[in-house]
């Protein structure tokens, strides 16, 4: 039997957030059985710990249908159930992930685990054809002329790739129809794994929608991964406010779905250069179950 844990990142209310599995012992599971469970608990992600140490702990992140290099909402669910199990209280923790290394900060109140905040890979980005703008318009069920022209439209990761489209309201934001079809194959053809729309609220504010058929899933609630790069991509573009070499902002992402939840986003800046990101948030326990596995089960 394998105990698994649901917990809902970016959110301290159950049921709003986004929904990630997290397997604290899954040493003895093949690839095979960690994509069978990923999908039996059909959370967007899956965060599975393959070694438990002191200081770093190896993960591995499963979507339903696939393996992915890194997941930011999974790694706040894996933050606090390490802090609630007794394996973390506070100290330095690293994540070996197959996108790299990722910091892990722990913020309690009165000693209990309040949020968790993850170091997010190198920023990298590049640009988006503009003759895309009508296409990615077109599969997102809206006229290119509402794509806001101000703000960046470009490909970007901390971990894992997206597409980031700038809508020019929220109201836009909420009524879009998509094509998850044709966003499956424009991901494909970007090289990208999801299709992230985004738009202003204030200075430092937006909501957003992330659509990551090509993942197998449909639209994501609330991306830590994604909201790192984009605020990192606006940053970087002199978009946010800079003080004393750090620009931070909140993107609110969930609204459509009924699950609410927000990303805080801190970037460290040297010049116009974007030299960390760090993203936190909180997350509260849904539920824990155990999970039989089939006998005869061989390793891959």
């Amino acid at each position: 039997m394998i105990a698994y844990s649901e917990v809902s990142a970016f959110t301290r209310t159950p049921g709003q957030g986004n929904r990630a599995g997290v397997v604290l012992d899954a040493a003895e599971l093949s690839e095979a059985e960690m994509r069978e469970l990923a999908a039996f608990l059909g959370a967007s992600e899956t965060v599975f710990v393959t070694r438990l140490g002191r200081s770093a702990v190896q993960v591995r992140y499963f979507t339903p249908t696939q393996e992915v290099e890194f997941c930011g909402h999974a790694t706040l669910a894996l933050g606090l159930m390490l802090a609630q199990a007794g394996h973390w209280r506070g100290g330095a923790l690293e994540l070996e992930t197959l996108a790299g290394r990722v910091p892990l900060r722990l913020i309690s109140e009165a000693g209990v685990p309040h949020q968790v905040w993850m170091q997010q890979q190198r920023h990298e980005t590049r640009p988006l054809p503009t003759s895309l703008r009508a296409e990615l318009a077109e599969a997102l069920g809206i006229d290119a002329r509402m794509i806001h022209r101000g703000l960046p439209m470009a490909a970007a990761s901390t971990g894992l790739w997206s597409a980031f489209v700038p809508l020019l309201d929220p109201l836009i934001l909420d009524a879009l129809e998509p094509d998850l079809e044709r966003i499956a194959l424009l991901s494909g053809a970007l090289e990208v794994g999801s299709v992230y729309a985004y738009a202003p609220m204030g200075v430092n504010r937006f909501a957003a929608r992330d659509f990551a058929p090509a993942l197998g899933i449909p639209e994501d609630p609330v991306t830590g991964s994604a909201g790192g790069a984009l605020m990192a991509l606006l940053a970087h573009g002199g978009r946010l406010p800079v003080r004393a070499g750090r620009a931070c902002g909140v993107i609110y992402q969930g609204h459509a779905l009924g699950t609410p939840g927000e990303v805080e986003v801190e970037i460290e800046m040297r010049g116009d250069a974007v030299v960390a990101v760090h993203v936190g948030g909180c997350a509260v326990l849904e539920r824990e179950g155990l999970w039989k596995r089939r006998s005869g089960r061989q390793p891959d």
